[in-house]
């Protein structure tokens, strides 16, 4: 069984749609799905049976480079899960992954795109074992991917901040 922080991820069942994603980052690699049905292509960030701009029902895994901007953040004041009590305050951000970025989504206006985004902890990239200190976290802030092990061959991919300079100036809540 898979464990992080002391509670179980669900990433066991043979047939599970995660197991995958799991497996992939337990050998350092950060995958999305990829529509596969006709010509559409997309990828997506949240795991799910059918692609949401198609709904087609075919997909692979597709390797992407894991890096990005933070696009939002909301630091956690009040652990949800025990396991996260030494944690509080940490961020939790969701990262828009240089993968697709800007590419427009058929059907929709013309200034709305489908964007490919993570959601994951920000670990500090000294010691991805605790959170980024919330000072540092920023909207606009470039990241890049990190994996904690969960044992059985199967990890966790989580986000810390990179040394590449953001692309605007970084915005941070009050």
């Amino acid at each position: 069984m898979a464990v992080y922080r002391g509670f179980d991820i669900a990433a066991d069942p043979a047939g599970s749609e995660h197991r995958g994603y799991f497996e992939a980052a337990g050998r350092g690699e950060l995958v999305v799905q990829r529509c596969t049905n006709g010509e559409c292509g997309l990828m997506r960030g949240q795991i799910g049976a059918a692609c949401p701009f198609c709904t087609g029902l075919e997909w692979e895994w597709r390797p992407v480079a894991g890096t990005g901007v933070i696009y939002s953040y909301q630091i956690v004041a009040r652990a949800v899960n025990p396991a996260f009590a030494d944690w509080v305050p940490y961020p939790v951000v969701l990262v828009e992954l240089d993968e697709q970025r800007g590419v427009p989504w058929r059907g929709g206006a013309e200034d709305e795109s489908v964007s490919l985004r993570k959601i994951a902890n920000l670990v500090d990239g000294a010691d991805p074992a605790r959170p980024e200190d919330e000072a540092n976290v920023a909207i606009g802030l470039r990241v890049s991917v990190c994996f904690t092990d969960l044992g059985d061959g199967l990890a966790l991919p989580q986000f810390r901040l990179s040394d590449e300079p953001p692309e605007h100036t970084p915005w941070r809540a009050p």
